[in-house]
C-alpha cells in the first residue's frame, strides 16, 4: 500500500471517528432536553390541578415545590444547549416534609386516575441535598405508582441503621423488567417508560444514593436510601435547620 493509499484511509477513518463521536453528542444532548421536557409536563399538571383546591398554606407550599422543579427544568434545557445541567444546591431537608408536600401536590393527580396516596412517615429524618431534585425524584416515583399501579399508594420514610429510605409502594402489576434495566433503556434514549425511573436514579447517584426495588408481595415499591444527617438544629427566629450528607444502597 502507498503512503498516499495509507493516509487516504487514515483521514477516512479520523473522518468515520469524528462523525461518530458528534452523533453520539448530540444524541445526548437530545436526550438531556428530552428529560427536561419530560420534567416540566408532569409537575405543570400536578400544580394546575392543585391550584384548584388552594385553601391551605401547606398546599401553597406543595404546588410551589412543583413549580421550582419547573423553573430547575427549564435550567436543565437552557444548560443543555452546553450539554450539561444546572447546577445542584445544596441545603438540609427535612424529609417528612418533602414527602408530605409531594403528597399534597400530587393528590389531585392521584385521584383523576382513581388512586388514593397514603403518607406514613418517620419524623424528624433528615438528610443534605438539594431539595428541589429529590422532589423531582419523589414526584417522578409517584407518578409512575399513579399511572402504572394505581390503587392504594403509600409513600413513607424511615430510619434503616444510618440511611433514611424513601419508599413508593403501589399495589398495580408490578414493574415490567428490572428497575436498573427500564433506566437504562431511558438512558439510551429507546422510548418513553422509565425515563422518570432514569431521572430519579440519577439525581440519588448524584447525592451518593441509589434507587432500587424493594420485595413486596404485589405491585412495585421503589426506594431511594439516603445516609442520615443529625437531627434539626433550631436558629433563634428561623424554625428547624437541617444538616447532614447523602448515599443510599441497594435492599437487602
Amino acid at each position: 500500500m502507498t503512503a498516499l493509499a495509507l493516509s487516504g484511509w487514515i483521514v477516512a477513518a479520523w473522518a468515520v471517528a469524528v462523525a461518530l463521536a458528534q452523533r453520539r453528542e448530540l444524541g445526548l444532548r437530545a436526550e438531556l432536553v428530552a428529560r427536561a421536557c419530560h420534567e416540566i409536563r408532569g409537575p405543570l399538571t400536578a400544580a394546575r390541578l392543585g391550584m384548584h383546591l388552594m385553601g391551605d398554606v401547606r398546599r401553597v407550599r406543595a404546588v410551589d415545590t412543583e413549580l421550582r422543579r419547573v423553573a430547575r427544568a427549564l435550567d436543565d434545557l437552557d444548560a443543555a444547549r452546553a450539554g450539561r445541567r444546572a447546577r445542584d444546591e445544596d441545603e438540609p431537608i427535612e424529609v417528612g416534609g418533602l414527602l408530605a408536600d409531594a403528597a399534597l401536590a400530587w393528590d389531585p393527580f392521584a385521584r383523576e386516575h382513581g388512586a388514593e396516596l397514603h403518607v406514613l412517615e418517620t419524623p424528624g429524618l433528615v438528610v443534605r441535598g438539594d431539595r428541589t431534585r429529590l422532589a423531582q425524584a419523589c414526584g417522578n416515583l409517584l407518578a409512575n405508582a399513579v399511572e402504572h399501579g394505581g390503587g392504594a399508594i403509600e409513600l413513607r420514610a424511615r430510619a434503616v441503621g444510618r440511611r433514611v429510605r424513601i419508599e413508593v409502594a403501589d399495589h398495580g402489576p408490578g414493574l415490567p423488567a428490572p428497575v436498573a434495566r427500564l433506566a437504562a433503556r431511558a438512558r439510551r434514549g429507546r422510548g418513553s417508560r422509565g425515563r422518570g425511573l432514569a431521572i430519579a436514579s440519577e439525581i440519588a447517584a448524584r447525592h451518593g444514593g441509589r434507587l432500587s426495588s424493594a420485595p413486596t408481595a404485589e405491585g412495585a415499591r421503589l426506594t431511594i436510601e439516603l445516609p442520615a444527617a443529625g437531627p434539626p438544629r433550631r436558629r433563634a427566629g428561623r424554625g428547624p435547620a437541617d444538616a447532614g450528607a447523602v448515599s443510599a444502597t441497594d435492599d437487602p
